[in-house]
């Protein structure tokens, strides 16, 4: 989930920056059960008591986020009277990992990107058991990322949809039919069609940064039911499904459609208000920018499905998300475990987060919820958004959702890989690389610096 888009891409780069370290945990969780099997002893079971009592502590970055969930904790106390909540907002990159490694105060539970739940995963609990009963009705994608050697390792949040924003007004004065963009070679005609109405445009959206780059490259390929890696951690760049995203963002910039800039930097944000740039393939979390960063233009803008890479596929791909999960050596995880349960599978708990709050008068409409029966087209939990003209964003991104395909558990290696495929990206946006030298480049190093040294 990505709530303060602009505070997020600095955390971003931040996080790619430790991933590699990430690699060098290899220490073993405790063995809480003696002569009981391993397998057995690894996963969490919910506590017994009908009236559970203790303290947990919970990390979150602190932030808007942090607020919300602060928010619920009273809910929570509702239910659970005899579980007091000590939330932390704490720098989670900085702090999880020497904390894991030494065994001292550790948390109870921790809000994580997905990106790096594989990489402690063998600090972390196996929650196979206690999802048992909702995993059914959790949004297929990010059960899988949470997903390695057949174990959960974390509670799904978020599910963030990839969506095609754009400019209305700017479009509808051009005279271009958004209506009609169904496949990305309609993306294509569209910004063909709004460049001739206004020759110094670029209408679409070319990130320019690595990290970045890579994760909206991943969304496309989410899309195609794809991603880097597959279930095994073997990398799969090498396919027609990430040549053809490449080839298209090639086109893009070979054709002088895009506009290269990094994800809503002061650069950006000038060629979104000046009209330049009318095209934004991103995922949800995006609607903060008309919201808080586009005055001028704020109210011009919606949000459709994103087009299909060929007639009847997905309209949409995952990018981003976040993930609950609970170490070992916490002292009550297994009370912990009831607190994300409330957050995510009790309607009280999912209904404060997304709902009308004090952060978020209007509910929190940078996420929807991985919970299917929580993300119901029919029941929206926030109100129309003011900023993309009045549009209900909840319709069209939960619609959206529904389409992510399935996928797999992202690589430990992940963020690190953005030193060469998310660096090969941006060559080839120079004009230095072709999409097939990209894969093949990007395929070697990952596969010689990354793979290789585990």
């Amino acid at each position: 989930m990505y709530p303060n888009p602009t505070r997020r891409r600095r955390r971003l780069v931040t996080v790619s920056a430790i991933a590699v370290a990430t690699l060098a945990l290899t220490a073993c969780g405790p063995d809480i059960t003696g002569g009981v099997d391993e397998t057995a002893s690894d996963r969490l079971q919910a506590p017994s008591s009908e009236n559970p009592e203790g303290e947990i502590t919970i990390w979150d970055r602190s932030g808007d986020l942090f607020e919300v969930f602060d928010g619920v904790i009273d809910d929570f106390n509702e239910k659970y009277p005899d579980i007091t909540v000590n939330h932390q907002a704490v720098d989670i990159d900085a702090k999880l990992q020497n904390t894991l490694i030494t065994g001292t105060n550790v948390p109870d539970g921790v809000f994580l990107d997905d990106a790096m739940v594989s990489g402690y995963a063998e600090y972390l609990w196996d929650l196979s058991d206690v999802l048992g009963p909702y995993v059914d009705d959790i949004a297929p994608q990010k059960v899988d990322v949470n997903t390695i050697d057949g174990d959960i390792y974390g509670v799904p949040y978020d599910l963030d949809p990839g969506l095609l924003f754009y400019n209305a007004a700017a479009l509808d004065e051009a005279g271009v039919d958004v209506s009609a963009i169904e496949t990305y070679d309609d993306l294509l005609d569209a910004a063909r069609a709004y460049q001739e109405v206004n020759p110094d445009s670029h209408p679409i959206h070319l990130e320019q940064s690595a990290f970045l780059g890579q994760l909206q490259l991943e969304m496309y390929a989410s899309q195609l039911g794809t991603s880097i890696a597959n279930a095994d951690g073997e990398l799969r760049l090498d396919s027609p499904e990430y040549e053809k995203i490449l080839t298209f963002l090639d086109t893009v910039r070979s054709e002088g459609l895009g506009t290269r800039a990094e994800y809503l930097t002061p650069t950006d944000i000038a060629e979104l208000e000046n009209g330049n740039q009318v095209f934004y393939p991103w995922a949800i979390w995006f609607s903060f920018a008309p919201q808080q960063l586009l005055p001028e233009t704020s109210g011009d803008w919606k949000a459709m499905q994103l087009p299909a890479w060929e007639d009847g596929g997905a309209r949409s791909g995952a990018m981003g998300g976040s993930s609950f999960v609970l170490p070992k050596d916490g002292e009550n995880s297994e009370l912990a475990w009831l607190f994300y349960e409330f957050l995510m599978y009790d309607e009280a708990g999912y209904s404060a987060v997304w709902g009308p709050n004090d952060v978020y008068p209007n509910g929190l409409n940078t996420s929807i919820p991985a919970y299917l029966p929580a993300a119901d087209p029919a029941s929206p939990l926030f109100e129309p958004v003011d900023a993309l003209g009045g549009q209900d964003l909840w319709q069209v991104a939960t619609k959206a959702g529904a389409q992510i395909p399935s996928g797999t558990s992202i690589p430990p290696w992940w963020n690190g890989a953005a030193e060469y495929l998310g660096n090969d990206i941006q060559r080839m946006l120079d004009g230095d690389l072709t999409p097939e030298q990209v894969i093949s480049q990007s395929s070697d190093a990952i596969q010689k610096n990354l793979i290789d040294r585990q």
